[in-house]
């Protein structure tokens, strides 16, 4: 009876050693003091670790939302482009039309600034 539990006693042990397995071989290897490297500002410009309230510049959002915005396009674009022969002209005539307006939607936000940083 207790046979026919083996295969998920063993699919717990494996799922435990490869999730826990490298956080406790980690904590073991590693050193206990924090790298300055890793506490320096890297992209948000700001130090870590400090207040959560405090006040920080717009523009990062700005861009963040930039880069999903064009990202989103590349994700449509790529199986479109794989399925181009068989959608013709009305599938040209759709993705024609959504690349007009994310280039009205660029132009618009150059013409803006929103791309400058200064």
């Amino acid at each position: 009876m207790l046979q026919n539990y083996f295969p998920i006693l063993l699919f717990v042990i494996v799922g435990l050693l490869v999730g826990v397995g490298p956080l406790v071989l980690g904590w073991l290897v590693a050193p206990n003091r924090p790298d300055p490297e890793k506490l320096s500002p890297y992209e948000c410009g700001f130090e870590a670790f400090e207040d959560a309230r405090m006040k920080f510049d717009v523009r990062y959002y700005l861009i963040a939302i930039l880069f999903i915005l064009f990202d989103l396009e590349v994700a449509f674009l790529v199986p479109w482009a794989v399925v181009f022969k068989e959608l013709g002209v009305y599938g040209f005539g759709v993705m024609l039309e959504f690349l007009t307006v994310l280039t009205l939607g660029f132009v618009y936000m150059w013409k803006k600034g929103a791309l400058e940083w200064e």
